[in-house]
């Protein structure tokens, strides 16, 4: 079975679903394929306010409260708190593609690394920086490299990802993240992404329906 994951580091509700992506992505017969949409990246990406950071807050809130995930006061004074500071997710989306290209093996766990690294430690992922430190803490030089170096073989992929996940998402008419498609090509199904939320085995048995 493949399922193809449609986020964006940055997406709070993408971090929510963490853990039931690491199950899923240890099933003997599950392909898991990380596709990342630039949702909050060119266009999308935006300058801290004090709006924008007590609604962040607000919806972290929620998603801890659903999730488990933690969310740490640190984050919330030192990232949310720095008031004029950018909310792209570009960079970290470099990083998890960086990695692909290096070590496929360890995408997933750079994404979660990249999320843990935002929400509870305060870390800069908005900056190519940060992430190469990020990457580089992680035990992935080569691709932290890659990303503070951003070589044109890189930034070809980066470009190509992004424009492969906004085509799939005007198809299946998906305006946010975190999504889930079943299946290859044609045959992709796209399920509700709530089943990212609730319990392990009513996903397993909508992902086998699909």
């Amino acid at each position: 079975m493949r399922i193809t994951y449609l986020f964006d580091p940055l997406c709070g509700w993408c971090y929510g679903a963490a853990p039931i992506l690491e199950k899923l992505a240890q099933l003997d017969d599950v392909t898991l394929a990380l596709m990342p949409t630039g949702l909050f990246a060119g266009e999308g990406a935006r300058a801290m306010d004090a709006q924008f950071a007590a609604y962040a807050w607000q919806n972290d809130q929620r998603i801890a409260r659903l999730t488990g995930q933690p969310f740490s006061q640190r984050y919330r004074s030192e990232v949310l708190g720095k008031l004029g500071g950018m909310f792209d997710s570009a960079p970290a989306t470099l990083g998890v593609i960086a990695v692909r290209a290096t070590e496929p093996a360890r995408e997933l766990e750079a994404l979660k690394a990249i999320q843990r690294a935002r929400y509870v430690d305060a870390q800069d992922i908005a900056s190519l920086a940060g992430v190469s430190n990020i990457l580089r803490s992680t035990g992935l030089p080569a691709a932290a490299e890659r990303v503070r170096a951003q070589d044109s073989e890189l930034m070809q992929t980066y470009r190509r990802e992004i424009q492969a996940a906004q085509f799939e998402m005007q198809r299946f008419g998906i305006s946010g993240v975190p999504a889930v498609l079943v299946g290859d090509g044609a045959e992709r199904h796209l399920l509700p992404g709530n089943l990212l939320f609730g319990r392990f085995d009513l996903l397993i048995s909508q992902l086998k329906a699909a």
